[in-house]
């Protein structure tokens, strides 16, 4: 099978190469059609696995730019329950089967795919995503999703609406009254804490620690939070290339990579290198003190702002998870030599994001004071004393305690 690759920049939509997949594997080809090689305003859509420049390249498995705008954990499934129950008619059985199958309107970043120069964007309709004030019913046909008892109705109705984002939670686009794209995150039934909540007040604590973070809200819907984030791949109609942190690595989306060397990606890729580096720092340091154990590569995105060079993107899918409920280790090491997360640690490792150590610990105080003050800005989110409880542990902790006595020195 073969698709032509487009791409959305600058007010159009420009045909990029061709993606080709193999009959009896899961082997994909992609090659730059000729019309973008020579224009000199082209560029890579993923510079270390696809650079610039005339003849196929090989993989043994889909290329990350494009396993970045395909669907998450949560999307596959609803397209495996979709053929189940005869909504979709092609089985997937490969990478690009998943991509294709997603919503045109809500995919992530400006990728678009078609199989002729004749034919629709695939799996495009009249961009009718349903409302915000929809919550309720998609909210209904997530749980149906998750006690296996959909009908094909919800699964038209979920489907319609994409998922493209991280993750194995429930999910859906939703449009926004004044014409923006954001992304519906549910809760499930079966749910011991109030996830929605913890992540829109992580996000709030780390915008008050200086982060620039995805624009966020937090909707009830009953007795149930809806976390609901702006998409930040849209600016009013137009779409904004995107690239997760493991495609600008290079890097399969299970290896854990380290926060130095996105910092290292940054130094060759990035456009505004000196404030991307310092802000990464921070992000790290707000991970760790705000226990983001939710933090892979696919949870680090880039925007493409000026052709050809990558801007961290507002920070997103930050997630304060409770010791109780904490995995083994940490998913994004500080650096290629730690393997235990600590701040001591993300201070040595300082220089490599150009910081001097003074600078280092400026920007360590001013996010130890804001995710010092999570139950006061809990309180102001009007989260209830029951949801707040489990998420001690989150906040309050041996990290913290190393940053504080640091800081008292």
């Amino acid at each position: 099978m073969s698709w032509e690759v487009h791409i959305d920049w600058q007010g159009r939509t420009r045909l990029v190469g061709r993606l080709h997949t193999a009959e009896r594997s899961v082997a994909v080809s992609f090659e730059y059609a000729s019309e973008w090689l020579s224009d000199p305003a082209s560029f890579s859509i993923d510079p270390t696995s696809l650079p610039l420049g005339p003849g196929p390249r090989h993989s043994a498995v889909l290329f990350g730019a494009f396993q970045d705008c395909g669907p998450d954990r949560w999307g596959r499934v609803l397209i495996e329950r979709a053929v189940r129950k005869g909504v979709l008619a092609t089985k997937p059985y490969r990478d690009t089967d998943y991509v294709v199958a997603l919503e045109d309107a809500s995919r992530l970043g400006a990728l678009r795919f078609r199989a002729s120069p004749q034919s629709p964007f695939v799996a495009a309709s009249q961009g009718r995503l349903p409302p915000l004030v929809r919550l309720q019913a998609l909210l209904r046909s997530s749980d149906a999703i998750h006690g296996e008892t959909e009908t094909a109705s919800d699964l038209r109705f979920l489907l319609g609406a994409g998922s493209p984002l991280g993750g194995a939670r429930p999910k859906s686009a939703v449009g926004l009254p004044d014409g923006r794209l954001a992304l519906a995150k549910f809760p499930k039934p079966d749910d011991t804490r109030d996830i929605g909540a913890g992540e829109i007040l992580a996000l709030t604590l780390a915008n008050q620690a200086g982060i620039d973070v995805a624009e966020h809200q937090l909707v009830r819907v009953g007795q149930k939070s809806v976390a609901v984030i702006i998409r930040f791949d849209r600016i009013g109609n137009a779409r904004v290339p995107f690239l997760s942190g493991a495609t600008l690595l290079g890097l399969p989306h299970d290896e854990p990579g380290a926060y130095t060397l996105l910092a290292d990606a940054i130094r060759r890729f990035g456009d505004n290198v000196t404030n991307d580096l310092a802000e990464l720092w921070r992000r790290l340091i707000f991970s760790l003190l705000a226990s983001n154990y939710d933090d892979h590569l696919r949870n680090h995105g880039f925007l493409m702002r000026r052709a050809g060079r990558w801007s961290l993107s507002p920070a997103y899918d930050i997630n304060p998870v409770p010791e109780i409920d904490r995995v083994r280790t940490w998913k994004t090491p500080v650096s290629e030599e730690q393997s235990e997360p600590s701040i001591t640690g993300a201070i040595e490792v300082a220089p490599r994001f150009g910081l001097k150590e003074k600078e280092a610990l400026s920007i360590l105080r001013e996010v130890c004071n804001a995710v010092a003050k999570w139950r006061v800005i809990a309180r102001k989110l009007k989260m209830k004393a029951t949801a707040l409880e489990p998420y001690t542990t989150a906040f309050e902790h041996g990290l913290m305690t190393e940053a504080r006595t640091m800081l008292r020195k």
